[in-house]
């Protein structure tokens, strides 16, 4: 595996950043990092889209944005996802996901 390092880059209007993505876990958090990711652990399983719309809402609000502002731009069905958010910048969402 390549070294890499976590890093929320700028997206066309806002900020864009990988995730990985433990279900059925304990509680929802951000755990850390994770390569060139984050990893979040969700108490939701991986089944029928639950596991996306609850990462969706737990993002949006550790973020403080409205859950219409987040969406998952890539990787739907794997525990490895593409993620954006609207109307934020880079900057501001590492702090507010890593505080």
């Amino acid at each position: 595996m390549r070294n890499r390092e976590f890093k929320i880059t700028k997206a066309e209007e806002g900020a864009a950043f990988a995730v990985h993505i433990v279900p059925k876990s304990k509680k929802n958090e951000v755990v850390g990092k994770y390569g060139d990711a984050l990893k979040i652990h969700l108490t939701s399983k991986s089944v029928s889209g639950t596991a996306n719309e609850a990462l969706l809402k737990f993002l949006a609000e550790k973020l403080n944005v409205d859950r219409t502002k987040v969406e998952i731009a890539g990787g739907h069905t794997s525990t490895e996802k593409m993620v954006i958010v609207f109307g934020l910048k880079p900057d501001v969402a590492e702090d507010r996901l890593l505080q």
